[in-house]
């Protein structure tokens, strides 16, 4: 018996990169750089409001330093542009200069890189070029697969206690389907994200559109049945069944109620009444 077929109608993956492809298209361009993190090749421009003596011109070098007047060389590798500014308006403030106004500018982009993996049409490693946001990682990654699921996951070096790492993750319905961008976080230097795969429920036998479909919490035996275009007239309600997956190996779950959940990766089995 074949308990599903591999073909889904409006799989959810294939929603979301559609509306992922709308999302692009009006956007606004990012410029806000202030979260890039600095690093070796990335050209300065720094100015002191009032002070155009001041005003330089500045490559990291490979160590992670600059050349400021008044203060000499400073290491500034591995710190976002918000950050630079602060720390050189407070060792300006230290007996130079009263209440100096620092402003941080990105003249060049040195190339950083990204892993995005899972479910994007091209995965692998790619090359930043100044700020990239989450959303263009997964453009310049070909898009979501018809599999994709509703959450991603992005890994990266903690800023706060070195040699940890962060996780964070993205609620993908938020974003691209709803349009709440404030998730649309900046991709840095060494993450890693993965898009997840989306849950599965397999609905078969006697229903009117047998197939998979997206699993969500709290979906009922019965919802899942609704979705699958309800039973048939050759349908044997009573006879319901659920063949799941557990520690790996598959079992028979019958008398079941319609209220029950169902779990992702069930196959819910509508057999043929025998009158």
């Amino acid at each position: 018996m074949v308990l599903y077929r591999k073909l889904i109608p409006v799989p959810f993956g294939v929603a979301l990169a559609f509306v992922l492809a709308t999302v692009l298209a009006i956007m606004p361009a990012q410029c806000d750089a202030s979260d890039y993190i600095i690093g070796e090749g990335d050209v300065l421009k720094i100015m002191v409001y009032g002070h155009s003596d001041l005003t330089t011109v500045e490559r990291v070098s490979g160590n992670g330093m600059i050349n400021f007047p008044l203060l000499g060389q400073l290491s500034i590798a591995g710190l976002a542009v918000s950050e630079i500014s602060i720390r050189i308006s407070s060792l300006l403030a230290d007996g130079y200069i009263v209440d100096p106004q620092v402003s941080v500018f990105i003249e060049e982009f040195r190339s950083q890189k990204a892993v995005i993996m899972g479910e994007v049409m091209k995965p692998g490693l790619y090359k930043l070029k100044g700020r990239t946001s989450f959303l263009e990682l997964v453009s310049m990654a070909g898009g979501l697969t018809r599999d994709a699921g509703d959450t991603a996951l992005v890994k990266r070096k903690s800023r706060r206690a070195k040699g940890e790492e962060e996780i964070a993750t993205i609620d993908l319905v938020r974003l691209i389907k709803e349009g709440d961008t404030s998730l649309d976080v900046p991709v840095l230097e060494g993450d890693s994200i993965y898009v997840a795969k989306a849950g599965l429920i397999f609905v078969t036998g006697e229903v009117k559109r047998p197939d998979a479909y997206k699993y969500e919490d709290n979906t009922s035996i019965i919802k899942a049945i609704t979705m699958a275009g309800g039973f048939t007239d050759k349908a044997s309600a009573g006879r319901v069944k659920i063949i799941r997956k557990v520690d790996g190996k598959e079992q028979i779950v019958d008398n079941v109620n319609m209220d029950d959940p169902v779990l992702s990766g069930d196959v819910i089995v509508i057999p043929e009444s025998f009158f």
